[in-house]
């Protein structure tokens, strides 16, 4: 199994660009995010590494269709492990909006994997889901730890609000742990890109498929209801990548590929390249996103061909097959694979 570096919502990049333009107060907020942040990229790798097999090696099992949800309040400690439980699986709503945003957003998200793709949570063995709110102070970032438990921070109010309130933000962090069990892609280069860009397609899916939006009214937006207004409206576009905010230096194409050492290779940049082709695909097939492109997409993430370190034209590769496996060599869907993939520049082979 590979190492996996810390997987945060927000790139190290933007917050150090951020604090760069910041007031004292808020700069020291921003630093103090990035030292968690590096600490936990160690601990993150370790988790990673100790998930012996991928899901593909479990035994299959029957789900029972219902989330295990446990809400822990962090109290701002930044402890790595659950602090004070504060609601859990079937119980009512309580005072801390935080607790029942993630508990909600947490039913969202299992709730797209299950009627959808008929997956039972992170594992796809009914794996508790654990998430870990008001954690630090000020802290500007959520993130999947590798071991089960999502962290999420209250923001400075400046560039993050509450982290909890993004629907599609939950759902992001919840895939990087079934990217995890699945394929388990490299957190580096393009496979870190796709890691990121798996992620942003299953958050936006979740969020659409609660609202009920199709792909012509969904904004293809994310983070826009946690960003401050220094990150307005979004952190991320997949409509048109580059976009989304100030400081937003997202490619739409291979020919704005960005070779850097800085966020593993630039895995939260350049995963503006296959977040567009799902936006081209999606809406060249038209109707609802979670339904024939969202299920491409599933196939290939839990297909075994699909390895950690691959590249962006293998992963396109395997979209391709996906679709002609599923709706046939002269669909529709096929046809839409193809266009997306082309229209990001980025050949399947």
């Amino acid at each position: 199994m590979s190492l996996q570096p810390l997987a945060c919502i927000i790139p190290p990049d933007l917050l150090a660009a951020v604090a760069r333009e910041a007031d004292a107060t808020q700069r020291q907020a921003l630093l103090d995010t990035l030292q968690l942040d590096q600490s936990f990229r160690v601990v993150r790798a370790e988790n990673a590494a100790r998930t012996v097999e991928t899901t593909r090696a479990l035994t299959p099992r029957v789900g029972a269709g219902t989330p295990s949800r446990s809400i822990y309040d962090q109290k701002h400690s930044t402890a790595t492990t659950p602090g004070t439980l504060a609601r859990s699986e079937g119980q009512a709503p309580v005072a801390d909006v935080s607790v029942n945003q993630a508990y909600d957003n947490f039913g969202y998200t299992y709730k797209l994997y299950w009627d959808i793709f008929h997956r039972d949570s992170i594992d796809d063995q009914g794996l508790p889901i654990e998430g870990l709110v008001h954690f630090g102070a000020n802290y500007d970032n959520a993130f999947w730890d590798g071991a089960g438990h999502m962290f999420f921070g209250d923001g400075d109010g400046q560039m993050l609000t509450d982290t909890t309130k993004g629907i599609d933000v939950v759902g992001h962090e919840l895939t990087h742990g079934v990217t995890q069990h699945e394929a388990n892609l490299t957190y580096s280069g393009q496979s870190g890109a796709l890691n990121e860009s798996v992620s942003d397609v299953f958050g936006s899916l979740v969020k659409q498929y609660h609202l009920g939006q199709d792909v012509a009214t969904a904004d293809w937006l994310i983070g826009a209801d946690i960003v401050g207004p220094q990150l307005a409206p979004a952190l991320r576009s997949m409509k048109a990548p580059g976009t989304a905010n100030h400081y937003d230096n997202q490619p739409a194409t291979m020919d704005g590929y960005v070779h850097t050492t800085s966020d593993n290779g630039g895995v939260h940049t350049n995963s503006g390249i296959p977040n567009h082709a799902f936006y081209v695909i999606a809406t060249t097939i038209g109707g609802n996103a979670w339904e024939a492109a969202g299920q491409i997409w599933y196939d290939t993430l839990v297909d075994p061909r699909l390895r950690p370190n691959a590249t962006f034209s293998k992963f396109a590769a395997l979209t391709l097959r996906s679709a002609r496996t599923r709706y046939g060599a002269s669909s529709n869907e096929a046809a839409a694979v193809k266009t997306g993939w082309d229209e990001v520049k980025v050949r399947v082979r």
